[in-house]
Order: structure tokens, then C-alpha cells, then sequence
């Protein structure tokens, strides 16, 4: 029987926040290690991001005071390409987040096979706080601070939380303007006026949706009697829910960062998308073309959705969300990771010890960067795809990879985290052993 919690988990996600998330990253390395074809000095490597950055940024405010926000650029490594990886505005944005992140683009290229290294970058700032104007100001005053550190063939961003294609199109106009050229290769998720491409604004959705189809074919899956709840209805999660729905999956819950919803008859999609748009609040409604009328549902809380009876959980909000503290209490036998680490390591081993199968966000959510090397591939071309050769070429690499992965789980009888880890690393070893290692160098014949 599937039932909402009646309990509050309010000391379980995000509770493991304060621990060095990108030492927690790393962690992932060790496990995948003995399946991945990598030489030690590899890894050794990989444990190093190859630069950081920080700077200040001095804003003008709309009242004529100067505030000063702190922002980072990481790249982790680019043995295989430039590096490649989103900005987010938020105020728990650090040094040691961003490398997490930008050690997890690194492994996410190398899953789907793309010619790119990891990057991230961020700005600790409460974006909903500050106008338009402000906005932009922050926006081009970070590109002013970073431009030398970034490029189309060294760095290139793109929108991550509480950015969007407005602010990619503001930065790639100010990096255009520094280095006197039209360069919109510099930057993705731009708006489709200014060199962006077509399906980057629900790719990363949609490269989850299809791993899940995959899933659907390899557990012959009903669709209709799989019943999902997504945590986070952004822009990612938003796209996954839609998907799924159009193809008659059960979407019983949904949350915001201010809270959740919860329906066992389900909700329809569509209408909870067009409240959010349009209100900017996540309200339980069915509408008919734009009159919109109330349906029953329970109010949760993020923690408590985490923890509902249901057959698919998508966390697609912030990372650790899911950790020691709350992993014996979800239920869902499925997750699938949208969100960049919702899962702590710690959680991890506890459900492998419950079976539940976790597809990777290095894998689920790596549509997103896939479209966005789409977008840089036909801004250097100055030729532009059709709507249907984004979806297929996405679907195409995203199948591809989802199944590779999905057989090495099963050749070795691993967890699907550490098989894609370690498909990940076998790419990433070949290119860096390429350059020479210790068992090339201590050989000294001719």
C-alpha cells in the first residue's frame, strides 16, 4: 500500500552539507577503481582540479550603494577537451561545492563519451533578492572578472541554478565585447536569438527521461502502474515530470524549495507547469485551457517526499539530500539521480545494502551538458540543427551510454554508480595514459 510518511524528517536532507563535499566526491573513485582499466597516476590526478578561481565582484545597486559578491570558477580537467560546466547563483555557493561539481562534469563527459573536461562556477548571491538590472550587472561584472580564465576552447559555461538564457546571453555579450569579436561558442544555454540551440532548455530533463525509458525496457515496466514523485520542479525536473506523464507514468508528488504536494490519484503535469510559470508558486491544480481549479492534495515537505511509498523517486533539487540520516527511511526501489549528488556516500552504501537501484546523476542528468556540446559543435559550424536531430542525437548517445553502463552493472554485479564511475574512468585513463605514465617513462628501451 502506498502511503504519505506521517512522520517529519526534518534532520534528514542536507544534513550532511557541512562535511567537504568534494572530498565526499572523491570518494566515488575508490570503488569504481578495480573495474576501470586506469593507471594510479590517473587517478592521482583526477583528485587535483587543474585551477580555481575566486573573485570579487563590486555590483552598483539599484538604491546607488556597492555590494561585493564573491564568485568561483573551477576546472577540473581537460585532458580530453577544453572544460565544460554550468554557473549557479546561490547563497550557499563555496570554493569546495564547486569542485565537487566540477570533478562530477569531468566523469559526466567521459560517460557519454564528449570531448570535454569538468568545469563549474558560481556566485554566492540570493538571485531572487536582486532586480533585472542588478542581475545583469552581477552577471556581466563576473564574466569582466573571469574572461581570462574562460574561452571557447579553454572554458565554456553554462546556466545552472537560477541562471537561465537570459544570463548566458548577457555574459557571452560581455565576453564578446572584452575580446573585441563575436564569439558565441564561449558560452551555451543561450537564447535561441543569439546562437543557442534548439532542446537545450529541457535537455537535462529530457536525457533523464530517456535512461528511464531504457530502465522501462530492461524491467518491463507498465507505465501507468509506475507511480514517481520529483523532488525540485525547476527546469530539470519540470521537463523529466512532463515526459513521463505524456507517457502515462503516475506523478503522485512534486516539490519546490518551499515545499511539496502530494496526491495518490496523481497530478495532472501540464497544469502543475503552468501554475508554476505563471504564479511562480507549485499549487495543486488541473486547468482547462486557462482556467485552473484547485484539486485535493496533502502539503509535505521536501524531506517527507523523499521518504514516500513509491515505485521512482527523481531528486532533481540540491545536492545531499539524501543521506545517512534518511537513506533506511526511502522507500522508493528506484531512484534516479537529476539533481548533481543528492546522495551522500554514506547513503549510498546503505541503500545497496536495501537493493534500491540509484542511476547516477553522472549519467541521468548528463543530458544537459550533451546538448550543450550540441550547441558549442553548431556555433563553431555556424550551422544550426532542427529540433529532431537534437532529440535523436541526444537519444541516440544517451541510450548508448545508459545501456554500456547498465552491462557493465550487471557483468560485475555492482552498483550502477560504481559501473558508470567506472566507464567514466576508462575513457579518462586511455586519454590521460596517452600523454605517458610512470610504466611509460620507467621504460627505458629505445
Amino acid at each position: 500500500m502506498h502511503m504519505k510518511p506521517t512522520h517529519s524528517a526534518s534532520t534528514g536532507a542536507g544534513s550532511g552539507a557541512a562535511r567537504n563535499v568534494f572530498e565526499d566526491a572523491i570518494l566515488r573513485l575508490d570503488a569504481a577503481i578495480r573495474y576501470a582499466r586506469i593507471d594510479p597516476e590517473a587517478i592521482e590526478k583526477l583528485k587535483h582540479p587543474k585551477a580555481a578561481l575566486e573573485v570579487s565582484i563590486p555590483v552598483r545597486m539599484d538604491d546607488g550603494s556597492q555590494r561585493v559578491f564573491t564568485g568561483y570558477r573551477v576546472r577540473h580537467d581537460d585532458t580530453r577537451g577544453p572544460t565544460k560546466g554550468g554557473l549557479r547563483y546561490h547563497p550557499s555557493v563555496h570554493l569546495n561545492e564547486v569542485k565537487a561539481l566540477a570533478f562530477w562534469m569531468t566523469c559526466k563527459c567521459a560517460v557519454v563519451g564528449i570531448p570535454y573536461g569538468g568545469a563549474k562556477g558560481g556566485i554566492c548571491v540570493d538571485a531572487k533578492q536582486l532586480s533585472r538590472m542588478e542581475l545583469e550587472r552581477l552577471s556581466r561584472g563576473f564574466i569582466d572578472q573571469i574572461a581570462d580564465f574562460i574561452g571557447p576552447e579553454t572554458d565554456i559555461p553554462a546556466p545552472d541554478m537560477y541562471t537561465n538564457q537570459m544570463i548566458m546571453g548577457w555574459m557571452c555579450d560581455e565576453y564578446s565585447k572584452i575580446v573585441r569579436r563575436h564569439e558565441p561558442a564561449v558560452i551555451t544555454g543561450k537564447p535561441i536569438e543569439l546562437g543557442g540551440s534548439l532542446g537545450r532548455d529541457d535537455a537535462t530533463g529530457r536525457g533523464a527521461y530517456y535512461c528511464i525509458k531504457e530502465l522501462e525496457r530492461h524491467r518491463n515496466w507498465n507505465p501507468g502502474e509506475i507511480r514517481v514523485a520529483v523532488q525540485g520542479f525547476g527546469n530539470a525536473g519540470q521537463a523529466v515530470a512532463h515526459l513521463l506523464h505524456n507517457d502515462g507514468y503516475n506523478i503522485v508528488a512534486v516539490s519546490d524549495s518551499r515545499g511539496g504536494i502530494y496526491r495518490e490519484m496523481g497530478f495532472d503535469v501540464p497544469s502543475l507547469i503552468h501554475t508554476k510559470q505563471e504564479a511562480r508558486e507549485l499549487r495543486a491544480v488541473y486547468c482547462h485551457g486557462a482556467l485552473c481549479e484547485e484539486v485535493e492534495a496533502d502539503n509535505i515537505t521536501n524531506e517527507e517526499l523523499l521518504e514516500l511509498d513509491v515505485d521512482l523517486l527523481i531528486p532533481a533539487a540540491m545536492e545531499n539530500q539524501i543521506t545517512a540520516e534518511n537513506a533506511e527511511r526511502v522507500k522508493a526501489p528506484t531512484i534516479v539521480e537529476v539533481a548533481n549528488g543528492p546522495t551522500t556516500s554514506e547513503a549510498d552504501k546503505i541503500l545497496q545494502g536495501k537493493g534500491t537501484l540509484v542511476m547516477p546523476d553522472i549519467l541521468a542528468n548528463a543530458g544537459g551538458v550533451t546538448v550543450s556540446y550540441f550547441e558549442w559543435t553548431q556555433n563553431k559550424q555556424g550551422f544550426y540543427w532542427d529540433l529532431e536531430t537534437v532529440h535523436q542525437r541526444l537519444q541516440t548517445i544517451m541510450a548508448r551510454e545508459f545501456n554500456a553502463v547498465y552491462e557493465l552493472m550487471l557483468e560485475n554485479q555492482i552498483d550502477m554508480r560504481t559501473a558508470a564511475y567506472a566507464h567514466a574512468l576508462t575513457r579518462l585513463g586511455k586519454a590521460i595514459e596517452a600523454q605517458g605514465t610512470k610504466s611509460y617513462f620507467a621504460d627505458r628501451r629505445d
